[in-house]
């Protein structure tokens, strides 16, 4: 039996791929438990400065594996999955204080689109489209797409597609921002995803993580708080080898060298 997750590394890039491809990388408990652990394992690893989310096959990731799920309906807590699995999953992933860049071929939906919502570039190809499926079967959202979905299209354009259901296929999806990059040939949405890795695996890794902690937090509070995190941000990142190394780089007319510390 395959694995449901597939962890490869190179150069400082960790591409993590679902791998269950005859279900479309549908999330079952197995897959959804091992995502959970690889992205709070890759964040406690030095030696991983930037992480690819890819899905096997013709598909990023459908969502909910409802077979499964099945199997649970008529129960005390039919969708306790969200509070065991769902949102554990979904806090790793936004919190891994490295980039993330989902490979998103194919379609995403329901929580599938949740979790390429979660990273923080994504790149697509021809076939690339997104479903907001939750309604389709009855559900509200989960994932976190609640949160993420609003802060890239808005609030009036999220209930849409929300309450519609309806397929956003690849030019929509990058004039809406929920693409990054858009190729022109499903093959090259994992190279270019990773090439973009690697890139940002060559760049000051801490500085990157207080960025991302910048945004999360600066979203939602005040001008008074986000300053407060922007103060702690750069106070931390300040004190980096890479923030002295660029800072030398720069006065010496060099590139600057980033170990990631």
């Amino acid at each position: 039996m395959s694995a449901p997750l597939l962890v490869d590394r190179a150069e400082g890039v960790v591409t993590v791929t679902m791998n269950r491809p005859d279900s479309l990388n549908s999330l079952d408990v197995a897959l959804k438990v091992a995502l959970r652990e690889t992205f709070e394992e890759l964040a406690a690893d030095p030696a991983c400065r930037a992480v690819v989310l890819a899905g096997a096959g013709r598909a990023f990731c459908v969502g909910q594996d409802l077979r499964e799920h099945m199997a649970t309906m008529g129960g005390k807590a039919p969708l306790d999955t969200v509070e065991q699995h769902y949102n554990p999953m979904a806090l790793a992933l936004a919190e891994l204080h490295k980039p993330v860049v989902a490979a998103v071929r194919g379609p995403a939906a329901g929580a599938g689109a949740g979790l390429a919502f979660l990273a923080d570039l994504r790149i697509g190809g021809p076939s690339t489209s997104y479903l907001m499926a939750f309604a389709r079967v009855g559900l509200a959202a989960d994932t976190a797409v609640s949160w993420t979905l609003p802060r890239f299209v808005g609030a009036a354009k999220a209930a849409e597609l929300l309450l519609l259901a309806e397929p956003v296929k690849a030019d929509e999806a990058a004039r809406l921002g929920l693409l990054t990059r858009l190729t022109d040939d499903d093959e090259q949405v994992l190279p270019v995803a990773q090439e973009l890795a690697a890139r940002l695996a060559a760049g000051p890794t801490v500085a990157y993580g207080q960025i991302k902690r910048e945004l999360l937090h600066g979203a939602t509070g005040t001008l008074a708080d986000a300053l407060l995190v922007e103060l702690a941000a750069q106070q931390l990142s300040g004190a980096t080898a890479d923030h002295r190394e660029s800072t030398e780089a720069f006065v010496a007319k060099r590139k600057p060298l980033f170990e990631g510390r």
